[in-house]
């Protein structure tokens, strides 16, 4: 079966991949031509939001669920270039996820990365497991970081439930940070996604912007609020075409 996290593995140019997921990614490329760079997009603004929440917010711990296949720079080594201490805890349920833990959890002396296998759908097996506990202090501020991942949840699967059961154990002074695929700029590519991905067996929800304002409900949005992956807080120069990669952004922190 294609796996999301090996299909964005094989996007990005890595080889952490099968055959299975290499044809699911050229069938979503048919649909959408640009996808690889679009996925290239989604990580840079991993970049930009964590170099945001270290060095403007002042957040020292994250927990990063749907964390996909290593690449370089990983969330920790942006959080610790700036701030050592940081902490980081990275879930995902992939088994390849799990065979590079190891090169996930390579952090620094002053800081900490640690490795949780488990799945959104269960946030208390996070919540409860002894890694994350041992690793972040949940009486402190905590970034959660849900890069890409809310789409492989169908409605009736509550996604606003289980991300609502993570933001509701953090304390106040914590973020959230979502990516979200979208419909809204290109409906006719975007359905073709939908198909092609469900023929190969493969959830694929896209998302409005109201859907995705509604996960943040109750926190309060950071400047730009919920815009294109590209529009928010770039890096020099605003994009000529903000909606050309097809993703939903935004950060909010609890009051």
């Amino acid at each position: 079966m294609p796996h999301s996290a090996r299909v964005y593995d094989w996007w990005l140019g890595g080889k952490d991949n099968f055959a299975v997921d290499r044809a699911m990614g050229q069938a979503l490329i048919q649909a959408i031509p640009t996808l690889k760079t679009m996925a290239a997009e989604n990580r840079a603004f991993v970049h930009r939001v964590a170099r945001y929440l270290v060095a403007e917010a002042g957040v020292r711990q994250f927990l990063d669920i749907g964390t996909g296949i290593p690449t370089q720079p990983n969330l920790h080594e942006v959080a610790q270039e700036l701030a050592p201490e940081a902490r980081v805890v990275y879930v995902d349920n992939d088994p390849i996820v799990l065979a590079h833990a190891r090169a996930l959890m390579v952090s620094t002396e002053q800081g900490r990365s640690e490795y949780i296998h488990a799945d959104l759908r269960a946030p208390e097996t996070i919540l409860r497991d002894a890694r994350l506990v041992d690793t972040l202090d949940l009486s402190q501020p905590v970034a959660l970081t849900l890069i890409a991942v809310l789409m492989l949840l169908r409605d009736q699967d509550d996604p606003i439930g289980k991300v609502r059961a993570l933001m509701d154990a953090l304390p106040s002074g914590s973020y959230l940070a979502i990516t979200h695929p979208t419909q809204d700029f290109n409906p006719v590519q975007m359905q073709a996604a939908v198909a092609a991905a469900t023929q190969g067996n493969m959830t694929l929800v896209p998302r409005t912007r109201a859907e995705v304002e509604e996960f943040f409900a109750g926190w309060e949005l950071v400047e730009p609020g919920v815009v294109p992956v590209l529009a928010w807080r770039p890096d020099g120069a605003a994009p000529a075409d903000p909606e050309a990669a097809y993703y939903w952004s935004g950060l909010a922190r609890k009051p």
